[in-house]
């Protein structure tokens, strides 16, 4: 039985087609490892003017966004690349902690010489990811755009809340960690992606998210975070809640996380002008994938109130 990460990822590895016909994959040696990007609009971007930084999900790589791209190209410079492990990039063991794959990202654009401000878009984890990258390197950051991110806010008090008010068995970490030891020991997984899982595992293994609990406010920056809501309940969960015998009641369960989810990123974001939450209805957790026009929309606002903001300093 798949997991519910490893079969939502499924479609991420697919969609690589429309990046591949505007850029060609490019490779740079960063402690002595190659890392697989791609870039666009680099030449046409003119001095301090934003340029979009792509980070992915789970064990996906920058091939993700594909589907987005036509809809994008035109409007701004942008980078895409693979993780340690991931796509075509080569596994790095050196990188053990989230806060190790932010400053690889940081590395790999000083190497290339990509200047902030960076606009920064993130994916499900790649949506912690960004947020940890804001607070490491908040001068460098102009905006972020979150895609249906992880919680990483929620606590366990709430997950316990959550479960006794659906009457579930299982909350929503202890189902991250069983998708990741599933990810870990499918045999079909490869060996980045695996690498990736363990990493994550090890950084929620005692606490949930734990080196995410006293970050720095996100400066007063343009955020959009686009959550998809009241999501359809897909077979592949159904299977996995009977086999795994996980007891969800999956249809009040999502809505109770999405509630939280909703709120925490309410309150993240309190603080900042020109900001929002989008919620889709019965969107899927790939809403770049299922509908790339409304995330493109979305992003293309997002980064026109970056360049106004930058233009008021």
């Amino acid at each position: 039985m798949k997991s519910i990460l490893t079969v939502a990822l499924i479609t991420f590895f697919s969609i690589t087609s429309a990046f591949s016909q505007i850029s060609v994959r490019k490779f740079i040696s960063i402690n002595n490892k190659q890392m697989a990007y791609r870039t666009f609009g680099l030449e046409e971007r003119k001095a301090n003017e934003p340029i979009m930084v792509f980070e992915s999900g789970l064990g996906s790589g920058g091939g993700a966004y594909g589907s987005m791209f036509p809809f994008i190209q035109k409007s701004f410079a942008g980078i895409v690349y693979d993780r340690s492990g991931i796509g075509e990039s080569e596994i790095d063991n050196s990188i053990k902690t989230d806060a190790d794959v932010i400053k690889r990202l940081h590395d790999l654009l000083a190497t290339l010489k990509i200047s902030p401000p960076y606009m920064l878009v993130g994916h499900s984890i790649g949506g912690p990811f960004i947020r940890l990258y804001a607070s490491t390197y908040p001068n460098e950051i102009c905006g972020l755009f979150f895609i249906d991110p992880t919680d990483f806010m929620l606590t366990k008090e709430e997950d316990n809340r959550v479960k006794i008010n659906t009457s579930s068995s299982t909350g929503y970490q202890e189902l991250l960690a069983i998708n990741l030891q599933n990810i870990i020991n499918d045999t079909l997984t490869s060996d980045g992606f695996r690498n990736e899982a363990k990493r994550v595992q090890n950084e929620s293994s005692q606490e949930f998210f734990k080196n995410y609990k006293s970050l720095k406010p996100i400066k007063d920056v343009p955020v959009t975070v686009m959550i998809a809501y009241n999501k359809h309940i897909e077979h592949y969960e159904t299977e996995m809640n009977k086999n795994l015998k996980l007891g969800i009641n999956l249809i009040p369960w999502w809505k109770e996380l999405d509630e939280l989810r909703i709120n925490h990123y309410a309150e993240m974001i309190k603080n900042n002008g020109k900001s929002q939450i989008i919620l889709l209805p019965r969107y899927s957790h790939g809403i770049h994938q299922q509908d790339p026009k409304i995330v493109a929309d979305a992003l293309i606002d997002t980064y026109e109130n970056c360049v106004t903001s930058l233009k008021n300093k």
